[in-house]
């Protein structure tokens, strides 16, 4: 096979266009719409989802572009985002006032889940392994749900639940769900979402949600009171590898030559000759129906047949899945699961390059580069702080290196917990020290990730970062970004605009809050992970990266429209 290079900003779309209503009114929505769309058309509500008149009005009326980034400069002067895992928008927000395709309004036919045949199931097989296989006390009872404990559940989707009816607390970690690059675009199925369900490895599970979070969801409150978007799309089809990649850099790692050495057994084996094909071969003995268990892969499939890393590998630096034996500081090169040192540019270069200050706080990190990133604070269930390596994209790339000055500068312990004097993020906003743009990667068991976090310890989290930014000096020039990395296999019935090859894929939460956020407001906008990136591209006037000029001529060459930049959630002097 022969070396690729990075990519250009040419791109075709991979995937054929969705037959579901849901998604012809989405793309016919925004073609119709124009100018409006762009402008923020969409509706205005109060806290109680109520529509505001006013917003309307102004959605109808063009922007001020100039007057608008003289405003954008003048007041946002930090922005903050904080990237948490693995939940679809359905799997928090499935009914929020408001929001432009709810739950509860879908008709059988864009909920239904086909099997491997591509005939609708019957019912949904079992939640294999079980909601709640590891034992754990929350709420003052004992939770443990096994596999034969729900079945024959109807094929359509349904709150988070015992068995006996009781809602599950979001306190409860339950089974993780496969969240990978090529079962992704099988699941979303040129945009009916039907095949989620079969692609998946936790049967059932994929199709729930928790049906209480307008009572229990702190994250529910806080997009009550500033502004949820309804239309934010996973940069990336897949997992949360991938998804990080995206964030800083808007395309996936690459490796040369990647079958000429350790690596070559993770390239994935596709039906056809197409190396951007989407189909894995599957083993012999993979079940024909989702009802007989989860499907079976011929082999690995981290790398895509032209060397892209697009599930799961790690980085060529401490902390790492291995160890270099002859430097700590690195990860062992000769490990199929290392990539090389990636070189092409991220966000983070751009940002630097204009002389912006930056910084990726990283929970846990310090921790992890001394050995205890697993268990360090608890060997308890669920460990913690139980770093996750593939979730520190800038730790992939050769100019953030051990040694280096960039590394000392912009990649940050975050320390642990939740308190500013063990957090160190919480300590610099209480300080008022925090750079122009910092991420902010929680901890493992504060991120929200189902299978090793439970919803109530992210959302309690976050929404604590939130509170100490408001209290803090910088409160009045700020803006968050609160989203996840990706679905993390959960379910969602609208249909993601057409891309290019990596994306978009999955619908999940994304909430803007600011003080000059548009406030109880749900924004309609088309919006994918890259466009955190366009925002920091427009508010600091840096050169966008080739993906996401990619990505941008792709969806236009759909028929579509190129993702927000997020400023269609901004209101400044009302």
């Amino acid at each position: 096979m022969t070396e690729k290079k990075p990519p250009t900003t040419d791109a075709t779309h991979a995937t054929e266009a969705p037959a579901d209503p849901a998604r012809r009114r989405l793309l016919g929505g925004m073609a119709l719409a124009g100018a409006a769309l762009a402008a923020g058309g969409c509706q205005r509500q109060d806290a109680t989802g109520k529509t505001a008149a006013s917003a309307a009005a102004s959605a109808a009326t063009p922007r001020d572009e100039a007057a608008f980034d003289a405003a954008l400069r003048e007041h946002i002067r930090h922005v903050v985002v904080i990237y948490a895992e693995n939940r679809s928008f359905n799997n928090l927000f499935a009914d929020f006032p408001g929001l432009q395709s709810p739950l509860s309004a879908l008709k059988p036919e864009q909920y239904r889940q086909l099997d491997r045949d591509g005939t609708p199931l019957a019912t949904l097989p079992p939640i294999w392994r079980g909601l709640v296989p590891h034992e754990q006390v929350v709420n003052h009872r004992t939770w443990q749900i096994g596999e034969d404990a729900i079945t024959g559940l109807p094929n359509a989707p349904f709150a988070l639940a015992a068995p006996d009816g009781t809602p599950l607390p979001h306190g409860v970690v339950t089974r993780d769900l496969w969240h990978r690059f090529y079962e992704n675009q099988r699941q979303i199925n040129g945009g009916r979402n039907d095949g989620f369900v079969a692609w998946g490895d936790s049967g059932a599970l994929v199709m729930g949600h928790y049906g209480d979070s307008a009572g229990n969801l702190r994250l529910w409150r806080l997009a009550q009171q500033y502004t949820l978007c309804d239309n934010f799309f996973m940069g990336a089809f897949g997992g949360s590898f991938l998804n990080h990649q995206y964030l800083v850099a808007a395309q996936p790692p690459f490796y040369p030559h990647a079958d000429q050495g350790p690596a070559k057994f993770q390239i994935a084996r596709l039906e056809g000759d197409d190396p951007a094909g989407i189909v894995l071969k599957l083993a012999g003995d993979s079940p024909a129906s989702a009802m007989q268990g989860r499907p079976k892969a011929a082999g690995p499939s981290a790398l895509t047949p032209d060397f892209w890393a697009v599930n799961t590998m790690g980085p060529a630096y401490a902390p790492a899945f291995t160890r270099d034996p002859a430097n700590p500081a690195l990860a062992d090169p000769n490990d199929y699961g290392t990539l090389p040192p990636q070189e092409h540019a991220t966000i983070g270069d751009r940002l630097s390059a204009k002389g912006i200050d930056w910084a990726w706080y990283a929970g846990g990190w310090q921790m992890a580069l001394d050995g205890h990133g697993d268990e360090g604070l608890s060997a308890e269930f669920p460990p913690s702080p139980n770093f996750q390596v593939h979730h520190q994209p800038f730790n992939y790339f050769k100019s953030f290196a051990p040694g280096t000055a960039a590394r000392t500068q912009h990649l940050r312990d975050g320390g642990t917990g939740e308190t500013a004097n063990t957090n160190r993020l919480l300590a610099d906003i209480a300080a008022g020290t925090l750079p122009a743009v910092t991420f902010y990667k929680p901890q493992g068991d504060l991120n929200l990730h189902a299978g090793y976090s439970d919803v109530e310890a992210g959302d309690r989290h976050i929404t604590q970062v939130v509170d100490a930014l408001r209290k803090s000096p910088l409160w009045p020039q700020t803006l968050v970004v609160i989203t996840v990395d990706e679905n993390g296999g959960w379910w969602d019935h609208v249909a993601p605009p057409r891309g290019d090859r990596w994306g978009p894929g999955t619908r999940i939460p994304a909430l803007v809050v600011s003080p000059h956020a548009k406030r109880g407001h749900v924004e309609h906008t088309i919006y994918d992970t890259g466009s955190i990136q366009r925002f920091l591209n427009r508010r600091f006037g840096l050169e966008p990266l080739p993906g996401i000029v990619m990505r941008d001529k792709a969806m236009v060459a759909a028929g579509g429209k190129a993702p927000g930049d997020l400023t269609e959630t901004l209101q400044f002097g009302a």
